[in-house]
């Protein structure tokens, strides 16, 4: 394996950690002066890092994937293996998470430092959420195709 797989882990770290550190932040920030002291400082530093960490992930994975030869097994759907199915439903929920992501980043940037309505409260926790446990999934496909390879 070439230095695509160790940017990729380094980027799934900070990715996956991020979303814990926020989450964990978001549900003990109780108050409303603190949410409205911490967040808009910390969000935007947070977006921007997280944005970088997916887009590395995206590039690293399509890299892994062409120089591994994958991509004709993922693209053949007559072909029926353990691995090229798991790494399908992998890029499956990672696509989800990316439009999720996409989602949570415009709704974000958009009522940063404003108060939200309960329409985009429930569309930016419930991102936020979603995020978080497919995170946990995608983590999960990631341990079991390392244990089939």
């Amino acid at each position: 394996m070439g230095w695509e797989i160790h940017l990729h882990l380094i980027a799934a770290v900070s990715w996956i950690g991020g979303s814990v550190f926020m989450f964990v932040l978001g549900v003990s920030l109780k108050d409303k002066a603190d949410q409205q002291a911490v967040y808009p400082r910390v969000g935007p530093i947070f977006g921007y890092f997280e944005i970088i960490a997916l887009i590395l992930l995206i590039i690293t994975g399509v890299l892994m994937i062409i120089e591994n030869g994958l991509i004709y097994l993922l693209l053949d759907d007559t072909i029926q293996n353990r691995a090229v199915d798991i790494l399908r439903e992998k890029l499956i929920i990672v696509t989800i998470i990316t439009v999720i992501t996409m989602v949570h980043t415009v709704v974000a940037f958009q009522t940063n430092g404003k108060i939200r309505t309960k329409f985009q409260m429930l569309i930016s926790r419930g991102s936020s959420l979603g995020i978080f446990i497919l995170n946990f999934v995608v983590l999960h496909y990631a341990i079991v195709l390392r244990d089939i390879l």
